[in-house]
Protein backbone atom coordinates (compact mmCIF):
# COMPACT_ATOMS: atom_id res chain seq x y z
CA UNK A 1 0.00 0.00 0.00
CA UNK A 2 1.43 3.34 -1.03
CA UNK A 3 2.05 5.98 1.63
CA UNK A 4 2.28 9.72 1.05
CA UNK A 5 4.68 12.21 2.57
CA UNK A 6 3.60 15.61 3.85
CA UNK A 7 5.04 17.34 0.76
CA UNK A 8 3.16 14.97 -1.56
CA UNK A 9 -0.12 15.58 0.27
CA UNK A 10 0.43 19.32 0.11
CA UNK A 11 1.09 19.11 -3.62
CA UNK A 12 -2.16 17.16 -4.10
CA UNK A 13 -4.44 19.29 -1.95
CA UNK A 14 -2.53 22.55 -1.75
CA UNK A 15 -3.08 24.82 1.25
CA UNK A 16 -6.48 23.20 1.91
CA UNK A 17 -4.99 20.06 3.46
CA UNK A 18 -5.76 21.31 6.98
CA UNK A 19 -9.41 21.77 6.02
CA UNK A 20 -9.69 18.26 4.59
CA UNK A 21 -8.08 16.75 7.69
CA UNK A 22 -10.33 18.71 10.06
CA UNK A 23 -13.48 17.70 8.18
CA UNK A 24 -12.33 14.06 8.13
CA UNK A 25 -11.82 14.12 11.90
CA UNK A 26 -15.25 15.64 12.44
CA UNK A 27 -16.89 12.99 10.24
CA UNK A 28 -15.02 10.27 12.12
CA UNK A 29 -16.25 11.64 15.46
CA UNK A 30 -19.83 11.68 14.17
CA UNK A 31 -19.59 8.08 12.91
CA UNK A 32 -18.15 6.85 16.22
CA UNK A 33 -20.87 8.55 18.24
CA UNK A 34 -23.67 7.29 16.01
CA UNK A 35 -22.29 3.76 16.30
CA UNK A 36 -22.27 4.04 20.10
CA UNK A 37 -25.94 4.97 19.94
CA UNK A 38 -26.70 1.93 17.80
CA UNK A 39 -24.90 -0.37 20.25
CA UNK A 40 -27.30 0.75 22.98
CA UNK A 41 -30.09 -0.90 20.96
CA UNK A 42 -32.60 1.92 21.51
CA UNK A 43 -36.26 0.98 21.84
CA UNK A 44 -39.03 2.04 19.52
CA UNK A 45 -40.07 4.90 21.78
CA UNK A 46 -36.53 6.31 21.77
CA UNK A 47 -36.28 6.23 17.99
CA UNK A 48 -39.73 7.76 17.56
CA UNK A 49 -39.07 10.53 20.09
CA UNK A 50 -35.72 11.44 18.55
CA UNK A 51 -37.28 11.43 15.09
CA UNK A 52 -40.07 13.74 16.24
CA UNK A 53 -37.63 16.16 17.87
CA UNK A 54 -35.44 16.23 14.76
CA UNK A 55 -38.51 16.86 12.62
CA UNK A 56 -39.56 19.75 14.87
CA UNK A 57 -36.08 21.28 14.67
CA UNK A 58 -35.91 20.96 10.88
CA UNK A 59 -39.41 22.34 10.35
CA UNK A 60 -38.66 25.16 12.79
CA UNK A 61 -35.60 26.15 10.81
CA UNK A 62 -37.62 26.11 7.59
CA UNK A 63 -40.47 28.17 9.05
CA UNK A 64 -38.11 30.92 10.23
CA UNK A 65 -35.93 30.92 7.12
CA UNK A 66 -36.73 34.58 6.44
CA UNK A 67 -35.11 35.72 9.70
CA UNK A 68 -31.32 35.14 9.70
CA UNK A 69 -30.09 33.27 12.79
CA UNK A 70 -33.48 33.45 14.52
CA UNK A 71 -34.14 29.70 14.71
CA UNK A 72 -35.55 27.20 17.26
CA UNK A 73 -33.10 24.42 16.33
CA UNK A 74 -30.67 24.84 19.24
CA UNK A 75 -33.53 25.07 21.76
CA UNK A 76 -35.09 21.82 20.55
CA UNK A 77 -31.70 20.06 20.51
CA UNK A 78 -31.06 21.22 24.07
CA UNK A 79 -34.43 19.87 25.23
CA UNK A 80 -33.69 16.57 23.46
CA UNK A 81 -30.34 16.23 25.21
CA UNK A 82 -31.77 17.10 28.61
CA UNK A 83 -34.71 14.69 28.37
CA UNK A 84 -33.25 11.81 26.32
CA UNK A 85 -29.51 11.80 27.05
CA UNK A 86 -26.16 12.42 25.38
CA UNK A 87 -26.48 10.10 22.40
CA UNK A 88 -29.96 11.39 21.58
CA UNK A 89 -28.83 15.00 21.97
CA UNK A 90 -25.84 14.52 19.72
CA UNK A 91 -27.80 12.57 17.12
CA UNK A 92 -30.59 15.15 17.01
CA UNK A 93 -28.04 17.92 16.50
CA UNK A 94 -26.17 16.11 13.74
CA UNK A 95 -29.28 15.07 11.81
CA UNK A 96 -31.02 18.43 12.25
CA UNK A 97 -28.12 20.18 10.54
CA UNK A 98 -27.79 17.53 7.83
CA UNK A 99 -31.49 17.25 6.93
CA UNK A 100 -32.23 20.98 7.06
CA UNK A 101 -29.25 21.71 4.80
CA UNK A 102 -30.85 19.47 2.18
CA UNK A 103 -33.33 22.34 1.83
CA UNK A 104 -31.02 25.31 2.47
CA UNK A 105 -28.08 24.00 0.48
CA UNK A 106 -25.16 21.80 1.47
CA UNK A 107 -21.52 22.71 1.51
CA UNK A 108 -18.37 22.50 3.64
CA UNK A 109 -20.24 24.34 6.38
CA UNK A 110 -22.72 21.46 6.80
CA UNK A 111 -20.26 19.20 8.61
CA UNK A 112 -19.32 22.04 10.95
CA UNK A 113 -22.98 22.73 11.69
CA UNK A 114 -23.51 19.04 12.39
CA UNK A 115 -20.71 18.90 14.95
CA UNK A 116 -21.68 22.26 16.50
CA UNK A 117 -25.30 21.23 17.06
CA UNK A 118 -24.14 17.78 18.17
CA UNK A 119 -21.86 19.27 20.83
CA UNK A 120 -24.74 21.41 22.09
CA UNK A 121 -26.83 18.26 22.47
CA UNK A 122 -24.08 16.44 24.38
CA UNK A 123 -23.25 19.32 26.72
CA UNK A 124 -26.92 19.89 27.50
CA UNK A 125 -27.30 16.25 28.54
CA UNK A 126 -24.15 16.40 30.68
CA UNK A 127 -24.95 19.68 32.43
CA UNK A 128 -28.71 19.17 32.80
CA UNK A 129 -31.20 16.36 33.10
CA UNK A 130 -34.77 16.06 34.27
CA UNK A 131 -33.87 15.52 37.94
CA UNK A 132 -31.36 18.36 38.07
CA UNK A 133 -33.87 20.75 36.57
CA UNK A 134 -36.53 19.70 39.10
CA UNK A 135 -34.09 20.38 41.95
CA UNK A 136 -33.54 23.93 40.70
CA UNK A 137 -37.10 24.86 41.63
CA UNK A 138 -38.93 27.82 40.12
CA UNK A 139 -35.81 29.25 38.51
CA UNK A 140 -35.10 26.08 36.52
CA UNK A 141 -36.53 27.34 33.23
CA UNK A 142 -34.76 30.67 33.52
CA UNK A 143 -31.44 28.95 34.21
CA UNK A 144 -31.98 26.65 31.21
CA UNK A 145 -32.81 29.65 29.00
CA UNK A 146 -29.69 31.54 30.09
CA UNK A 147 -27.63 28.41 29.48
CA UNK A 148 -29.19 28.12 26.01
CA UNK A 149 -28.21 31.68 25.19
CA UNK A 150 -24.64 31.18 26.38
CA UNK A 151 -23.97 27.85 24.68
CA UNK A 152 -25.48 29.03 21.39
CA UNK A 153 -23.66 32.36 21.44
CA UNK A 154 -20.31 30.94 22.55
CA UNK A 155 -20.04 27.31 21.42
CA UNK A 156 -22.04 27.33 18.18
CA UNK A 157 -20.82 30.80 17.27
CA UNK A 158 -17.18 29.97 17.94
CA UNK A 159 -17.28 26.74 15.93
CA UNK A 160 -19.05 28.25 12.93
CA UNK A 161 -16.91 31.40 12.90
CA UNK A 162 -13.80 29.21 13.00
CA UNK A 163 -15.22 27.17 10.12
CA UNK A 164 -15.74 30.39 8.16
CA UNK A 165 -12.07 31.27 8.51
CA UNK A 166 -11.00 27.83 7.32
CA UNK A 167 -13.36 27.95 4.36
CA UNK A 168 -12.50 31.42 3.05
CA UNK A 169 -8.74 31.64 3.45
CA UNK A 170 -5.86 29.38 2.50
CA UNK A 171 -3.54 30.59 5.24
CA UNK A 172 -5.48 31.55 8.40
CA UNK A 173 -3.90 34.25 10.52
CA UNK A 174 -4.72 35.56 13.96
CA UNK A 175 -6.02 38.81 12.47
CA UNK A 176 -8.41 36.84 10.26
CA UNK A 177 -9.84 34.98 13.24
CA UNK A 178 -10.27 38.20 15.23
CA UNK A 179 -11.98 39.95 12.32
CA UNK A 180 -14.30 36.99 11.70
CA UNK A 181 -15.27 36.63 15.38
CA UNK A 182 -15.94 40.37 15.60
CA UNK A 183 -18.08 40.39 12.46
CA UNK A 184 -20.07 37.41 13.73
CA UNK A 185 -20.99 38.88 17.13
CA UNK A 186 -24.34 40.33 16.01
CA UNK A 187 -25.40 37.13 14.24
CA UNK A 188 -24.37 35.00 17.22
CA UNK A 189 -26.19 37.36 19.55
CA UNK A 190 -29.41 37.00 17.56
CA UNK A 191 -29.00 33.23 17.53
CA UNK A 192 -28.42 33.17 21.30
CA UNK A 193 -31.44 35.39 22.00
CA UNK A 194 -33.66 33.25 19.78
CA UNK A 195 -32.56 30.13 21.68
CA UNK A 196 -33.42 31.87 24.97
CA UNK A 197 -36.88 32.80 23.66
CA UNK A 198 -37.70 29.40 22.18
CA UNK A 199 -36.53 27.60 25.31
CA UNK A 200 -38.73 29.86 27.41
CA UNK A 201 -41.72 29.05 25.19
CA UNK A 202 -41.11 25.35 24.51
CA UNK A 203 -39.11 23.84 27.38
CA UNK A 204 -42.07 23.03 29.63
CA UNK A 205 -44.61 21.76 27.07
CA UNK A 206 -42.09 19.65 25.13
CA UNK A 207 -40.53 18.23 28.29
CA UNK A 208 -43.93 17.24 29.67
CA UNK A 209 -44.91 15.50 26.45
CA UNK A 210 -41.59 13.62 26.27
CA UNK A 211 -41.91 12.57 29.91
CA UNK A 212 -45.46 11.36 29.34
CA UNK A 213 -44.33 9.17 26.43
CA UNK A 214 -41.35 7.80 28.38
CA UNK A 215 -43.57 6.84 31.31
CA UNK A 216 -46.32 5.35 29.16
CA UNK A 217 -43.98 3.25 27.03
CA UNK A 218 -41.16 2.66 29.49
CA UNK A 219 -41.01 -1.09 28.81
CA UNK A 220 -40.93 -0.82 25.02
Amino acid sequence: MRSFTGDQLNSMFGDRLYLIVSVALIVLAIVIFVRSFERKKPGTKDVVLISVMISLAVVGRLVFFMIPQFKPCAAIIIITGVMLGKQAGFLSGVLTAFISDLFFGMGPWTVWQMIAFGIIGILSAIIFNERRIEKMGGYAKLILCVYGFIITFVVYGLIMDTATVFMVTDKPKVATFVATYSAGVVFNLIHGISTFIFLYLMANPLSKKIKRVLVKYQNR
